[in-house]
C-alpha cells in the first residue's frame, strides 16, 4: 500500500516516536490493542490502538504482548508523558497525540486504509487494461515492457528450464539473479525488493516472471506480477496468427532483399507487377503507437500489397512509386509523432540498396525532426559516403570493430550508439526507445566510450562514431 507509518501522522496530526519500525513502512492494517496479538506480515506495519492506561497496564507489567508490539506501532490520542516515557524506553513506534479523539481514533485510521486500499484497487486494475491491450499488440514482450514500466523496474520472463524469454529494463546482473533466484541456485540477491511469480498452475508451469520494482515495499508490484504472470499463462498458451504472419512476411523480404530472378518472381507471385518499388522505413515517437497496424490500413486504404516487415520498432518495406506522396501525406498529418524515411526507386530484382537509403533517411528524419525524409534531398553525410571509395567506406566503418564481438560479450551496443546518437545524447528519450532505464544506458555509453577510446561530450567524437554507423549500413 502506499500509505505508511509517516503518511498516517500526518493524516492524524500526531506526534511520532521513532522506535524500532521505520516510519517508511507500508501499514497494512489496524486493531485495538485488547484485539492484538502479534504482527500478521514483518514487511507491512501494523497500527494498534490504545489508550495511555492501556499502555501503562502493558509495559508497566508482564504482559506478554510488549514482546509482540516493537513489531508494530502503536497509536494513542494521549500525550501522557509517562504513557510516551514507557513507549520510548521500550523501543516502540508510536503515533501520539493525535487530532481525532481516542473514540473514533480506530473508525478513522480504519476508513483511511480503505481508501488507500480502494485506490490501490483502481490502480492495479486500470494497469491489466493497458497490459492486456499491450498482449493483444505486442504479445509476450509487449506485456513484459510494460509491466516493467508500471512498476517502475525490470522483469524477466523465463521458461520453464529457466531459459530467457524476454526482458525489459534487466541489465546482465539482473538477469543473473533472475535465473538463479528462478532454479533455486544460490545468489547474492541485489534487490530485496525480488519477487518470483508462477506462469501456469502447479505441475502445469509454462514458465516463471521475475520482477523487481525500484520501490522494495510496493505491494502494487507483487498485486500486478501476479495477475500479469495469469495472462501470460493466456498468452503462451495461445496461438497467435498475427505472429506466424509476421514471421511469413519477415522471410519474404530476406528474398526481396537478397534479390535476382526470385525476388522478383516472388513479387508476381505475391501480385506485385511493377518492375520499380521504392522502400520506406518507418517509426513513432510514442511507445504507444501500432506503426505496423498503422500502415496496415493505410495500405488497405490504398489497395497496395502489404510487403513490410516490423523489428525494434521500425517498420520497413516497399511501396509503389506512385504511392509514395499518399504515404508520405499520411505522416504528416498524423496527430501523434511519426517519422519517415524513403528510399530512391529500385528495379524489384534490386530492392536492397532503397532499403538501406530508407533506412538511412528515417535517421536523418529522427536527428532533424522531420516527418518525412526523401534519401534524395539528404545532401550531407550520404552524399559524401556514396561518393567514397569501398575501401575507405570500410575504413570509418571498422571503427566500430570493437563493438561487434563475435562472442557476443558486448551485447547490443551498436544498437545503443546508434539510438543514442539520434537522439542527440537526450538520455531520457534513448532510454525509451531502447526499453532500458536511464542509468543502464549510461553504463552502456560509458562501456561504448571506453571500447571506442571516444568522448561522447566531444562534437568530433560524436560525428566520427556517426560517420561510422553510415558507413556500416553503405
Amino acid at each position: 500500500m502506499s500509505r505508511d507509518i509517516a503518511s498516517l501522522a500526518r493524516s492524524l496530526d500526531g506526534r511520532l516516536l521513532v522506535g524500532d519500525v521505520d516510519t517508511g513502512t507500508p501499514v497494512d492494517g489496524v486493531v485495538r490493542l485488547s484485539e492484538f496479538s502479534l504482527v500478521g506480515r514483518a514487511s507491512f506495519a501494523t497500527l494498534v490502538v490504545a489508550s495511555a492506561p492501556e499502555i501503562a497496564a502493558v509495559f508497566g507489567g508482564e504482559d506478554p504482548r510488549a514482546a509482540a508490539l516493537r513489531s508494530a506501532v502503536v497509536v494513542t490520542h494521549s500525550d501522557d508523558p509517562g504513557a510516551l516515557a514507557l513507549l520510548e524506553e521500550a523501543g516502540i513506534t508510536a503515533i501520539v497525540g493525535t487530532a481525532e479523539p481516542e473514540e473514533v481514533l480506530l473508525p478513522a485510521l480504519t476508513a483511511l486504509l480503505a481508501v488507500d486500499q480502494a485506490a490501490e484497487d483502481r490502480a492495479v486494475t486500470s494497469a491489466m487494461k493497458v497490459l492486456t491491450l499491450a498482449a493483444r499488440r505486442g504479445g509476450v514482450s509487449g506485456v513484459v515492457a510494460e509491466l516493467a514500466h508500471r512498476i517502475d523496474g525490470w522483469a524477466v520472463l523465463l521458461d520453464r528450464h529457466g531459459q530467457v524469454i524476454t526482458t525489459a529494463g534487466a541489465g546482465g546482473l539482473h538477469v543473473q539473479d533472475a535465473v538463479a533466484v528462478a532454479l533455486g541456485r544460490p545468489v547474492r540477491v541485489r534487490h530485496r525488493s525480488l519477487q518470483v511469480h508462477a506462469v501456469g498452475p502447479g505441475e502445469d508451469l509454462s514458465a516463471q516472471l521475475i520482477v523487481s520494482p525500484r520501490t522494495e515495499s510496493s505491494s502494487r508490484a507483487r498485486e500486478l506480477g501476479s495477475q500479469t504472470a495469469a495472462l501470460l499463462d493466456l498468452v503462451l498458451r495461445t496461438d497467435d496468427p498475427t505472429r506466424t504472419e509476421r514471421l511469413g512476411r519477415g522471410v519474404l523480404m530476406e528474398v526481396l532483399l537478397a534479390g535476382g530472378e526470385p525476388a522478383a518472381s516472388l513479387l508476381r507471385r505475391w501480385g506485385v507487377h511493377e518492375t520499380t518499388l521504392t522502400a520506406f522505413a518507418l517509426t513513432a515517437r510514442s511507445a504507444s503507437v501500432d506503426v505496423e497496424r498503422l500502415v496496415s490500413l493505410w495500405l488497405n486504404e490504398l489497395g497496395a500489397a502489404h510487403i513490410l516487415t516490423q523489428a525494434h520498432g521500425v517498420v520497413t518495406g516497399f511501396l509503389r512509386d506512385d504511392h509514395v506522396d499518399e504515404v508520405g501525406a499520411r505522416v504528416e498529418a498524423y496527430s501523434s509523432a511519426l517519422f519517415l524515411g524513403f528510399g530512391v526507386s529500385a528495379p524489384t530484382d534490386a530492392l536492397a540498396a532503397s532499403a538501406g537509403e530508407a533506412a538511412q533517411a528515417l535517421e536523418a528524419a529522427r536527428a532533424e525532426g522531420r516527418r518525412v525524409v526523401h534519401y534524395s534531398s539528404i545532401p550531407t553525410i550520404a552524399f559524401v559516403l556514396d561518393r567514397l571509395p569501398e575501401a575507405d567506406n570500410r575504413r570509418l566503418a571498422r571503427l566500430l570493430d570493437p563493438l561487434r564481438d563475435p562472442a557476443g560479450a558486448h551485447g547490443d551496443l551498436l544498437e545503443t550508439l546508434r539510438v543514442f546518437l539520434a537522439e542527440n545524447g537526450a538520455w531520457g528519450a534513448a532510454a525509451d526507445r531502447l526499453g532500458i532505464h536511464r542509468q543502464t544506458l549510461a553504463t552502456r555509453v560509458q562501456r561504448i566510450e571506453g571500447l571506442l577510446g571516444l568522448s561522447f561530450a566531444d562534437a568530433d567524437d560524436r560525428t566520427a562514431a556517426w560517420l561510422a554507423l553510415r558507413a556500416v549500413r553503405v
